[in-house]
């Protein structure tokens, strides 16, 4: 079993606790379990194997005596239990903007609503609005929610889908006769959520690759199967589509099934054009001979246009820069000379500084920087300016001693409610990179909130704003905000705005990244690691940089520590 399905199970409990009202600090321990889980380099079920479930930080006898029993039976038997108590729909009412545990629990004790059709239906029929704690105005929100949801139904987060991806590809890359084998689709392009997994591999004989397949322990059942193809559910709620070609076809195959269709469609155009035929069987030539195709950049070698990267394969102006010799030379994860968003055990994650410091320079990192919580976000143990001065005096202690890497100070400030910054600027002004960020508050208007992270940006000691617009993906939609007024904000300030590379959040996305780029207002990559597995995060973040095409020179933390020294000074 997976680190990501137990910590699936533990999650899931956690919910469906909260939904009972029960006690909060077993709910929160069972969500750090999950999350210390989900993010172990580890296997669990090795470390138990080793006797070693007990060093995981965070895993006390409870917890361990649960995974335990997840590892010999296949599941929990009080998750098990609670699922039959409390049906899965109300988790789904629970995940509303506005609804929580409690009024979730409310809308099932009391109306015995257990799924979102139930819940429609009453707010139809104004039931909803009786409720104590109910409105009128929350039923208009809980109509708009549902809307939302279904609008993302289907959906997976890219990061659920690689490590997928990666498990199946290992398994079946062990049976012989497999030439080559990759990931192909949306997922190849790195988008943000993908609809399902698409793989490609390259074997003479088919039977072999389809028949493992649909063994596959993650696979719930067989939706399709052809000569050459297979399309299975898995019980990660994704589905895959194998296609199995020959050994000649492969390069091809995989290019038709990595772009858009749109991309695609202009591709066999431009071949058609010059008297091409572009399929997935190859590139042919006016006498229908086949051309010689090694790589992907042949293809586009032999249409005279620049090689387009899969990430920009979405049909927004890249064929047309690429046949004009004008595509941009985007970013790749070794431009990355730093972290500017990394937390530690001084506010709400595991790692010591000492950690940072390790991880980054395993990294090849030439900088880090600390941004612990401030003082208002007390859940996340937030610093008050003594304590985050004490660790300012720490990390430049540290930096006599670190050779070619620096520590960089700073702080990720909340942006109050009201506009006002947590910390006086006499401390804001003492420290190398200031993040400020929205973490409280969700529900403020749209003027209101621009106006607030506007505040911020005009502040001139603010250097960063982290995941602007707060969207997590899958489970909380973007603040009602004018990005673009902050954008134009931002290109006056001279503020940074993030890409925080968190697979949860991908905040902001790629269309806001680009408008950003083209209004002259410099982007920073960060991680907001919690733990050190999240510091190798960075790739989902550089991934959306590259869909917006940016160019090194357009994100601080490809800059040597001087350069970035002098932009946020």
């Amino acid at each position: 079993m997976q680190n990501i399905e137990i910590a699936w199970i533990f999650t899931e409990l956690a919910d469906l606790l909260e939904i009972k009202g029960e006690d909060f600090f077993k709910v929160r321990a069972y969500r750090r379990a999950a999350q210390v889980l989900a993010n172990l380099e580890q296997p669990v079920d090795e470390l138990y194997r080793r006797r070693l479930l007990s060093k995981i930080p965070g895993v006390g006898k409870a917890i361990e005596g649960k995974i335990k029993e997840i590892l010999e039976t296949g599941q929990m038997a009080k998750h098990q239990e609670l699922l039959k108590e409390i049906p899965p729909g109300v988790l789904a009412i629970k995940q509303l903007p506005g609804i929580g545990p409690n009024r979730a629990r409310v809308l099932f004790e009391e109306l015995g609503i257990s799924n979102l059709d139930q819940l429609e239906q009453a707010v139809k029929e104004r039931r909803v609005r009786a409720l104590k704690g109910f409105s009128s105005k929350l039923e208009w929100d809980i109509l708009n929610g549902i809307e939302m949801v279904r609008n993302r139904q289907g959906r997976t987060r890219l990061s659920v889908a690689l490590e997928l991806a990666e498990d199946i590809i290992k398994f079946i890359k062990l049976l012989p006769g497999v030439q080559e084998m990759s990931v192909a689709g949306s997922t190849r392009r790195w988008r943000e959520t993908v609809g399902d997994l698409d793989l490609v591999a390259a074997a003479a004989d088919t039977e072999p690759l389809l028949t493992a397949l649909a063994s596959h322990p993650r696979v719930k059942e067989v939706i399709e199967q052809q000569s050459n193809r297979i399309r299975v559910y898995t019980w990660w709620g994704l589905s895959v589509d194998l296609q199995v070609v020959s050994p000649e076809e492969y390069i091809p195959t995989l290019h038709r099934g990595t772009g858009s269709k749109a991309h695609y469609t202009k591709l066999q155009e431009i071949a058609q054009n010059r008297g091409f035929k572009l399929n997935h069987h190859g590139l042919f030539d006016p006498a229908g001979e086949s051309l010689p195709i090694q790589q992907e950049e042949d293809i586009y070698k032999a249409l005279q246009m620049e090689y387009i990267p899969p990430e920009l394969r979405e049909d927004r102006g890249e064929v047309e820069a690429a046949l004009s010799n004008s595509l941009p030379s985007i970013i790749q994860l070794e431009d990355i000379q730093g972290d500017l968003h990394i937390h530690t055990t001084w506010s709400d994650s595991v790692m010591e500084l000492e950690d940072v410091v390790k991880r980054c320079l395993e990294k090849g990192y030439a900088y880090a920087a600390i941004t612990d919580h401030s003082r208002s976000l007390k859940i996340a143990n937030g610093l008050e300016p003594d304590r985050l001065q004490q660790q300012h005096r720490i990390i430049r202690e540290m930096n006599k001693k670190l050779k070619d890497f620096t520590l960089l100070t700073g702080v990720e400030m909340d942006i109050l409610p009201n506009g006002d910054l947590d910390y006086p600027d006499e401390i804001l002004e003492q420290m190398d990179v200031v993040i400020a960020s929205v973490h409280s508050g969700f529900k403020q208007g749209r003027k209101e909130m621009t106006a607030r992270i506007t505040r911020a940006m005009e502040n001139e000691h603010v250097d960063i704003i982290a995941h602007m617009t707060g969207r997590i993906l899958g489970r909380r939609e973007s603040y009602d905000l004018d990005v673009e007024a902050l954008i134009e904000t931002a290109a006056k300030t001279g503020t940074i705005l993030e890409i925080n590379a968190s697979p949860d959040r991908l905040d902001i996305n790629e269309v806001y990244a680009r408008m950003a780029r083209d209004a002259g207002v410099k982007i920073s990559i960060n991680t907001d690691a919690h733990d050190a597995r999240r510091l190798d995060e960075m790739p989902y973040g550089v991934a959306v940089a590259r869909r917006a095409w940016l160019e090194p020179r357009d994100v601080v933390n490809t800059f040597d520590i001087e350069s970035l020294l002098e932009v946020l000074r």
